[in-house]
């Protein structure tokens, strides 16, 4: 999390880096509400640092915790006393994520899960938009917020945007909206970026609804920052550029498919093709296990291996930069699914029946039929977690290849 959060913040840096000098040294003052113990802030003082050694000291950067500049509400009353102003681009960054995405919320009931500073952006771009409502949501009713009990009776919504950080990593999978509650929902928004589908996004595909993270208005305000550092505009062509490049260094490749259909032969390759760490989870269940698979698994007796193997694919599936190689019988449990696909993309190999190694070391595949019926079983439930599907029946190379391009194309989807 601390690298992911540590690429994030020095974003603008990358931007602005690429364009040129700054004309004249800064100081800026950085204060958030953290302790000086608290990961985050040591994230931001490498960020600090990051920044001072990128530009030659040009830009410094010193970090306060412990809301040592006040709290948010007084470094505002600070700036309409006189002091110097500040920009907030995540306005700017939203309204370009809005744009890119086709989603308009002119005459749109529009909620809005938090209360914090992202949920105050928010709603003012609703309002520049034209949005007919908006319906602000928190845990307990303060000010105009409803609680998440009065959201649910909502029906009339039909874009929600999370602006809290329920489902953010490390609390994957977390969410407190069932999105069946509301039958007119047009789109889904939530401005977390790690995991790139939270459980509300995973949610709003599973019903067909576009599902929007919130990589690219991290992105696109950093773009609006650099600008404002150098005084100048920059390619929009920038905002894409680095989005590409940021989902596709920080996504993970996971392949699924039956037992012998090369998900590990391939991954390795894909791996080297990709430069991401490849990770073989039957190699890492083996370790957790002390011993052969089979040792705990076996027809009939798959519940202590199944449970192990849905712990290992809960933490796999919070990490980014990975080439994934699951275990045949990894899509029987839908949870495991939706922990490998919220910062991956899912690709199954499809290698013919006829070609599936029977025996060896797979103890529910140790006869002809038995893995027939398990490919009969098995095959509706790879194709429905997938976002591509690979067939495994020519050139090694030539498939590799071809799973790297899926990959992109997904991406870029």
């Amino acid at each position: 999390m601390k690298k992911m959060l540590i690429g994030a913040l020095t974003l603008s840096l990358a931007v602005a880096a690429s364009a040129g000098a700054l004309a004249e040294k800064y100081n800026l003052m950085f204060s958030h509400t953290l302790t000086e113990n608290d990961p985050y802030h040591q994230a931001f003082v490498q960020w600090a640092d990051a920044v001072s050694e990128r530009t030659n000291g040009e830009l410094t950067i010193d970090v306060y915790a412990n809301a040592q500049l006040g709290a948010e509400e007084d470094v505002i009353e600070q700036m309409r006393m006189g002091a110097n102003i500040g920009h907030n681009t995540d306005f700017a960054g939203f309204t370009c994520l809005l744009r890119r995405n086709g989603i308009s919320l002119r005459g749109k009931t529009v909620m809005l899960l938090g209360t914090g500073g992202t949920q105050k952006t928010v709603l003012a771009v609703a309002r520049a938009e034209g949005a007919a409502q908006a319906v602000l949501v928190s845990r307990r009713r303060a000010g105009n917020a409803i609680t998440y009990e009065e959201a649910a009776r909502r029906a009339d919504v039909q874009v929600i945007v999370n602006t809290s950080p329920v489902g953010m990593y490390p609390n994957n999978g977390e969410c407190l909206v069932a999105l069946e509650n509301y039958p007119r929902l047009e789109a889904v928004l939530d401005v977390i970026y790690n995991p790139f589908r939270t459980a509300l996004l995973q949610q709003a595909e599973a019903r067909g609804l576009p599902a929007v993270n919130g990589m690219l208005m991290l992105v696109a305000q950093a773009k609006y920052a650099a600008e404002h550092f150098l005084g100048r505009p920059l390619p929009d062509a920038e905002i894409d550029r680095i989005d590409r490049e940021l989902r596709g260094k920080l996504s993970n490749l996971v392949l699924v498919g039956m037992p012998g259909s090369g998900k590990s032969s391939l991954g390795k390759a894909c791996a080297k093709l990709l430069g991401k760490r490849f990770v073989d989870m039957d190699d890492v269940l083996v370790e957790r296990i002390g011993g052969p698979i089979s040792s705990i698994l076996s027809p009939g007796n798959e519940t202590p291996f199944r449970n192990l193997e849905s712990a290992v694919a809960a933490e796999l599936g919070k990490e980014n930069g990975q080439v994934i190689a699951t275990g045949g019988g990894a899509v029987l449990r839908a949870q495991n699914v939706r922990a490998l696909r919220q910062n991956g993309v899912v690709v199954y190999i499809d290698r013919p029946l006829g070609q599936l190694a029977v025996g060896g070391a797979r103890p529910l595949s140790q006869s002809a039929e038995a893995l027939a019926a398990m490919h009969a079983a098995r095959a509706p439930l790879y194709a429905a977690a997938c976002d591509a599907r690979v067939e495994n029946d020519g050139p090694f190379e030539s498939v590799a290849e071809a799973i790297k391009e899926r990959f992109y194309e997904i991406l870029d989807h």
